[in-house]
């Protein structure tokens, strides 16, 4: 049975070099591409499909697509796959496999109900992976589109075959997720992600911006130009701010010339504004100069200067500045010193120490704490 479900109906194996010869291509561009399509670990044999996916890939290099742009897509494939693949067997096996296990299923019991599931689930998963294809592909289609009318207008360079394109990148991560996770717990801080992805993906897509990725508690952002890059990430700093029981959004952000690779966005833009974030406190948006001077149309946005900065790697020193809304007042509240929660005193646990007075979000944090009260009074918040 867990034969069937690895290699369903594989058919006849072929080697690489086989495959090679059938489609007159090079034997080393062939190992190159197997390679990255991430399943060069089941060695040099491949499939029927393997060898129609080879075929597809032999028409592309004949419509004269770079052997290294075909690269990275087979890359980008791969990667975007595999997530997705893996998403879908711990969501079937947790939700699915171990809740029947828990309803008392076992045994043959709990192959049969397993099966079921999913035989009718598994029909619904290529329909679906195709709708949300062609929903990205729309989505990138306008946005090459907007590109193209802005170089032949003027407004922007024209396009470079090296991949290299004009974008605000951003930074934006959760101040004292680590203090925050070690108080509360590896399942409180996955929740805490959870509504900091919801409210960071609505503010960033309904400004035309888009997720490159997340890491933990970071998410890489890009827009295609400043003055909305500033507006959608003061919402995800407002947003953050008034989520209860939540930690401080901490955003950097800049705008230049980014390489485009893979699905992903590489050079020296990108490192700069990894370095700003890394300046900014809790509920602050600092930005680069270029990104100030770009998003001066935003007439209720407020530039101040943050002084210039020494960033690891970056030379010469790099004048920031914080962007807030005009007439801003200070965001963010009383913050529980033990895992960095912002928290309302009304309804947090009060505790004192040293003629202070202190806020927790709960009784775990109060019981840390007056354990070790110099552990989170000493330390910089």
């Amino acid at each position: 049975r867990y034969r069937d479900q690895i290699a369903p109906g594989a058919g006849e194996l072929h080697t690489l070099d086989e495959a090679a010869s059938s489609y007159g291509l090079d034997l080393a561009v062939v190992h190159r591409l197997w390679e990255a399509t991430g399943f060069a670990d089941q060695g040099e044999i491949g499939t029927d499909d393997d060898v129609r996916a080879l075929q597809a890939v032999a028409v592309a290099l004949q419509a004269g697509i770079p052997e290294d742009a075909l690269v990275q897509l087979l890359r980008a494939y791969a990667d975007a796959f595999t997530r997705v693949a893996e998403a879908e067997t711990r969501l079937f096996h947790f939700h699915v496999h171990e809740r029947l296990r828990a309803q008392g299923s076992s045994g043959g019991e709990l192959v049969v109900g397993t099966d079921e599931a999913l035989r009718q689930l598994q029909p619904l998963v290529e329909p679906a992976l195709l709708y949300f294809h062609a929903k990205a592909l729309a989505r990138s289609v306008s946005e090459d589109i907007a590109l193209h009318l802005a170089e032949d207008a003027g407004l922007l360079p024209p396009g470079d075959p090296t991949g290299q394109l004009p974008l605000a990148v951003a930074f934006v991560d959760l101040a004292q997720f680590t203090s925050m996770t070690q108080a509360m717990g590896d399942l409180a801080a996955a929740e805490v992600l959870d509504r900091f992805s919801t409210l960071t993906r609505r503010a960033v897509l309904s400004a035309g911006g888009r997720v490159v990725k997340q890491i933990g508690d970071e998410f890489m952002l890009v827009f295609p130009d400043a003055a909305t890059a500033v507006r959608a990430c003061l919402q995800i700093r407002d947003a953050a701010a008034r989520e209860p029981s939540f930690l401080a959004t901490r955003i950097g952000m800049h705008y230049g010339t980014v390489v485009c690779r893979e699905g992903d966005y590489v050079g020296n833009t990108v490192n700069l504004t990894a370095r700003i974030t890394g300046e900014a406190s809790s509920h602050q948006l600092l930005v680069s100069d270029t990104i100030r001077d770009s998003a001066r149309v935003l007439g209720d946005v407020t530039f101040t200067p943050a002084g210039e900065r020494t960033l690891k790697g970056i030379e010469p020193e790099v004048a920031l500045y914080e962007a807030r809304p005009s007439g801003d007042r200070a965001v963010g509240g009383t913050v529980d010193p033990v895992c960095g929660m912002t928290v309302d005193p009304a309804a947090a646990l009060p505790g004192r120490h040293d003629g202070r007075d202190y806020f927790f979000c709960s009784r775990t944090c109060a019981d840390r704490f007056a354990a070790d009260p110099a552990r989170y009074t000493n330390a910089e918040r």
